[in-house]
């Protein structure tokens, strides 16, 4: 479990990106902080590992405060997967996905031999173990980022805006992969996106962020979409339009779902029953 407790954080310039933020986020759940830009979100997510420190406040892991932990031996312990991947170029694939457990002691010959089953957990082929980020597509780089936050097996994965660089097309596959890997490793997953239905599809816990961390609303994805808490969150979510504005619309082979634009979302096979 990791809970933030009255958390603010001032930067040198007078920017509040968080301001008394208290939050817990359930063990082995996928928890997404979800708003636009200077909501906050990327900042909480560095706190918990140690990237950005409160100015005041306290995040806990298992309630032991982690201002007591050294940053980099926390950090070990934490998969972080970040936008562009941010794979070391230099590097072949598989010693990118080895970096972590090798800095922790692992011989370099068995956590060569343990990336290779993260390729395997993550989708890719072994054969581009020797190849070098620039030699891979964008959505194989982000895998391998995958593959490497996992590789000393941590409790937590922190995912920063991930897909936010690749194409629609791979962002979708790479959405499954990670609801795939999640039914499989049951890992703490905190997430970051900007995209309100990226967090529908892949959170347990959704997390809408106004400025300065301000929470608009907290619950699953069914629990904001059936009540949103205020105008800001049905403008956010767009609970009256797009995707989400549903009607049905009778054809003379039955009833179909059609969305706000006029796009057909479903086929109306029948009513729930309470």
């Amino acid at each position: 479990m990791i809970e933030f407790r009255s958390v603010t954080k001032k930067f040198d310039d007078g920017t509040v990106a968080v301001d008394d933020f208290s939050l817990v986020l359930p063990s082995r759940k996928t928890t997404v902080l979800v708003g636009s830009s200077g909501s906050g979100k990327t900042t909480l997510l560095r706190m918990i590992n140690r990237m950005v420190d409160p100015t005041s406040g306290s995040v806990a892991i298992d309630d032991a405060d982690i201002a007591q932990t050294e940053p980099v031996k926390l950090r070990r312990s934490i998969g972080y997967v970040m936008q562009n991947s941010g794979l070391l170029p230099h590097f072949k694939v598989i010693d990118n996905v080895a970096t972590v457990p090798v800095l922790n002691g692992v011989p370099r010959k068995q956590a060569r031999a343990q990336a290779l089953e993260l390729l395997d957990t993550v989708g890719l082929n072994r054969d581009i173990a020797d190849r070098y980020p620039s030699q891979l597509s964008g959505g194989q780089q982000q895998r391998v980022g995958v593959a490497r936050g996992l590789a000393a097996n941590p409790n937590i994965l922190l995912m920063d805006e991930p897909f936010g660089a690749v194409d629609p097309i791979v962002r979708a596959e790479l959405q499954q992969e990670i609801i795939r890997l999640q039914r499989e490793l049951d890992k703490t997953v905190v997430f970051v996106t900007h995209d309100i239905d990226e967090a529908f599809l892949l959170g347990d816990q959704v997390v809408i962020l106004e400025k300065g961390a301000k929470v608009a609303q907290i619950g699953s994805p069914n629990e904001i979409l059936q009540n949103p808490a205020s105008d800001f969150v049905a403008d956010f979510i767009g609970s009256d339009r797009g995707k989400r504005a549903l009607t049905i619309r009778k054809t003379a082979n039955g009833s179909i779902l059609v969305d706000g634009e006029g796009r057909a979302a479903g086929v109306l096979v029948g009513e729930e029953i309470a």
